[in-house]
This record gives structure tokens, sequence and C-alpha cells, in this order.
């Protein structure tokens, strides 16, 4: 939503943008500290019941309607099938503009803090902060991890819920010629995902492929998986993926259905300055598999 949609356009139409301007321009700490005092006297006038109330009704503090079992089954094959990856357990937040700056989210889709972080959205984002900070040889760097993420924008969906947990995985590393990172990377992750479906019962997994730049036409054909071309693909475009992706599909038993995604991002070449960094990410939804696998 922006400023010109919805309450927006209303409220920053009065005095309220120019407040919004004021607050912009102070310093972090002296933000942070509005904030806080805002916050402190909001909460100063509920009760046990207000907030009883608002947990009952808030999309984002209600708990998963997903039974916590089927969860941990689907975390334990896709984390088992990242056993080349490193595991790391990411903080609950990033620091503020992580999705905007970096990933070329829109800052909307993103809960702010009171204290220049910002909620996590997407695993994969806090992992290329971690494989940037350990960038420190030739040997790439592999990451991996499940956590539970939080997006604003409203999914009418079944199984789309404000938050919910994500499989990540990155790898990290130098341009070595001739696409030969890409070419090894791209696989390892189609493969870790293709590995976690089928230890969770998956009786069908097939690829959807978007290339964005023609020298990766034909990347991922060692890959002995299903594939099919995927050209019209807008999610991959725009700036978040680069070069190539993909949409991984599932079928436990019923029509294939989208449970994960990868490609190719600008993010550590941005975070460290070297055009020759390379970065290649994949996701995957565990409400969705457990949404899927459940009897």
């Amino acid at each position: 939503m922006g400023h010109d949609d919805g309450p927006g356009g209303r409220v920053l139409a009065g005095p309220a943008g120019a407040a919004a301007d004021v607050l912009a321009e102070l310093p972090g700490a002296d933000l942070t500290t509005v904030q806080l005092e805002v916050a402190r006297r909001r909460a100063a006038r509920l009760s046990g019941p207000d907030v009883l109330r608002r947990h009952r009704d808030d999309r984002f503090v209600a708990p998963s309607p997903l039974p916590f079992a089927a969860l941990r089954r689907v975390e334990d094959a896709l984390l088992g099938a990242a056993s080349a990856f490193d595991l790391v357990t990411l903080a609950p937040l990033v620091p503020l503009g992580t999705h905007s700056a970096v990933a070329g989210l829109a800052q909307h889709r993103v809960v702010p803090t009171g204290r220049g972080t910002e909620v996590a959205a997407d695993p994969t984002t806090g992992l290329a902060f971690e494989a940037a900070v350990r960038r420190t040889g030739p040997a790439p760097v592999r990451l991996a991890t499940v956590q539970r993420v939080v997006r604003a924008q409203h999914f009418d969906r079944p199984g789309r819920y404000a938050h919910f947990s994500m499989f990540g995985a990155v790898t990290a590393g130098r341009d070595t010629g001739n696409l030969e990172f890409e070419r090894q990377h791209a696989a390892e992750h189609v493969r870790l995902i293709v590995a976690g479906c089928r230890a969770l019962g998956a009786s069908a997994v097939e690829l959807a492929v978007t290339v964005l730049d023609p020298r990766f036409e034909g990347l991922l054909d060692t890959v002995d998986v299903p594939a099919r071309p995927f050209p019209e693909r807008q999610g991959g475009r725009g700036g978040y993926y680069e070069g190539l992706c993909f949409t991984v599909y599932a079928s436990f038993g019923g029509e294939l259905a989208e449970v994960g995604d990868g490609g190719f991002t600008p993010w550590t070449r941005k975070l460290l300055g070297n055009a020759k960094e390379r970065l290649m990410t994949s996701g995957v939804g565990v409400d969705r598999l457990a949404t899927l696998i459940a009897p």
C-alpha cells in the first residue's frame, strides 16, 4: 500500500503528512526514542482484556492453525537434505531497509519495529548478510536455515498466513568463469529441494524455469527433474532475480502444487561492492508443504 492508497492517502493528506516528514528526518536514535515513547503511551491505555482481544483477532499474532508435528516433519526433511550446508539460526529481525534496499521488495510488505529494524520476511536475505560476512576466501559459503517470517500483505488463498515458516538456502562465492559457479550451485539447490520433497513422499516433482539472461539457457539440463520453460513468470523479473530462476512444483497424490523457488540474486555483490561475487538462493514454504502432506 503506497501513500496514495487506502487510508494512507487520507491520513498523510492532513497534519500527519507534515509530521511524517519531520519524523523521517530525525536521526535514528531520536526517532527510536519517539517511537518507543508513543508505544509506551498507547500500551499504558490497554487492559488485559484489550490485549487478549487483539490476540484473538489479529492475524499477525494468532498461532498457526497447522499441527506442530506436520511442520516439524517438513523442517526435518528439508534440513536433512541440506547436509552440504552449514545450518544457521537467524535472528527474527533484520536491519531496517533489508528487504527494500537489498532485495528490492516494497517496504509496505514488511513489518517495521521501533528500533531501526524490521521483522524478517524471507530467510534468504538474512542468510545473504551472514554469507557476506563469511566470504573471506575462495571457497563458496553454503548456509541454510528454517525461519518463521512475517509478511504484511494479505493473502486470500488457502494455506497463506501472515506468519509462516520458510526453509532457505544460499550459496555465496566468486565468479569462476564460463558460468561454472552458476551451473554447479543451481543444480545443487534444485536437487536439495527435490530430495526434501521426495523424503516427504512426493509422487512427482517438476520445475518451471525462467531464463532472464540468454547465457543461462540450458543451465539446468543436467538435473534429472522434469522441467518446462516458464518465460511468462513475472515474480522473477524486476530486479529480484537475475540470470535464471525456477519454481518447484510437487504432487503428494493430487495435482502439482507450487512449493518453492530459487534463483540468482545480486545481493552479496551489492553488500560487498564486488562485481565478481555470486549468490544462489532458494526457498521452500514449510507451511505450504505441511498443508499438502497433512492427512
